[in-house]
């Protein structure tokens, strides 16, 4: 359940390969580059954070919208993913978890 995800429920799979399925399409695979704790803010989640995955060599962005996820060991995920832009490396995506 999306509520029990912490920071370092990511932490452990940094550098692994996320499945984001959209569509009818084959998923789009993104591997997860980045995990930032956050403020506490007072919110439902003990420790905010954020996770971010990298489409390498993507341009194109999907739009922002809850999406499934899936990753091997984690299992299926339906998560809020933001496009935040491209680097040299490919299109980025953010999931923020307050």
């Amino acid at each position: 359940m999306l509520q029990d995800l912490t920071p370092a429920s990511f932490e452990e799979h940094l550098g692994t390969r996320f499945q984001i399925h959209f569509g009818g399409e084959a998923p789009l695979e993104v591997e997860l580059f980045q995990v930032a704790r956050h403020e506490e803010h007072g919110g439902p989640r003990k420790q905010p954070f954020s996770a971010r995955f990298r489409h390498p060599g993507g341009r194109r962005a999907l739009p922002q919208q809850i999406y499934r996820v899936e990753h091997d060991r984690m299992g299926t995920l339906e998560i809020f993913l933001v496009p935040i832009g491209p680097d040299v490396g490919g299109m980025r995506y953010e999931a923020v978890f307050n």
